[in-house]
């Protein structure tokens, strides 16, 4: 893969990804505040004794998927720029032309596989809730399973298994040279392989939305520009030790805390 990528095709490339992740998280701030004055009139609500919690229906569930979506689009799109662009520079060494159909192809597979568990995360956040285990917040409101999910989180970033899927995403050339395939459906299929590693690299990390709460876009923003530091950055695989690490003391604390 000796050709460069074109700059007017890097310039686009960046561009959209760009585009789409500031839409995102334009998304997100005004959901966030919407989020925010139905919790005062929730507050309202109930000190004047009116019921609070509805059971839930198939248009919630839909919102909530919804919402996780774009969430999950907003904090990782940026951590695949570095596949995507090998991707598209691979097109024209191989001669399958410039910015085109199989680059938004192989990151639509990558956010296709994000979507996937969205719909995970949507179907344990309705049940979390029907369990009475969710605050308005979207925070769990068990320490012990807040406890469970930053011990669970931090021993996870420890596994072969992360380390693997982690390796795979801090390289993205190597995966474009050990999976290349060729034409649209390729790319497609190149996508979700590279987004099927992603997820198996950060799942635990976003966990971890229940205990801070689902939309708490500071901490939102955090777990993005962790996922970005482990992925992009030379220390990246030692850093995610140590937050491995600092997760399981903080769970032990949380449980403890709930003992006294």
């Amino acid at each position: 893969m000796s050709a460069s990528l074109p700059r007017r095709d890097r310039f686009l490339i960046l561009l959209c990804l760009a585009a789409i992740t500031a839409l995102s998280w334009a998304y997100l701030i005004h959901l966030g505040r919407a989020m925010s004055a139905s919790m005062a009139e929730m507050d309202a609500m109930a000190k004047m004794g009116m019921p609070m919690e509805m059971p839930w229906t198939v248009k919630d569930l839909w919102l909530t998927f919804a919402m996780w979506v774009v969430m999950m689009v907003a904090m990782m799109t940026a951590s695949a720029v570095p596949a995507v662009l090998v991707m598209a520079k691979s097109r024209v060494a191989r001669g399958e032309g410039r910015f085109s159909p199989v680059t938004v192809l192989f990151t639509s597979g990558y956010l296709l596989v994000w979507g996937g568990f969205s719909l995970a995360a949507a179907l344990a956040q309705w049940g979390l809730h029907e369990a009475a285990l969710l605050s308005p917040a979207m925070m769990t409101t068990s320490s012990w399973l807040a406890g469970g999910v930053l011990i669970v989180a931090g021993v996870y970033q420890w596994t072969p298994l992360k380390q693997q899927c982690l390796s795979h995403c801090r390289s993205p050339f190597d995966f474009v040279v050990t999976h290349w395939q060729s034409g649209m459906s390729g790319a497609l299929s190149m996508g979700l392989h590279h987004g099927a590693y992603c997820v198996g690299c950060c799942w635990a990390l976003m966990a971890l939305l229940f205990v801070m709460g689902v939309m708490n876009l500071l901490g939102v923003a955090v777990l993005a520009l962790l996922v970005l530091v482990e992925k992009a950055t030379p220390a990246g695989a030692l850093i995610s030790r140590l937050v491995g690490i600092g997760l399981v003391v903080a769970g032990i604390v949380t449980i403890v805390r709930a003992l006294y």
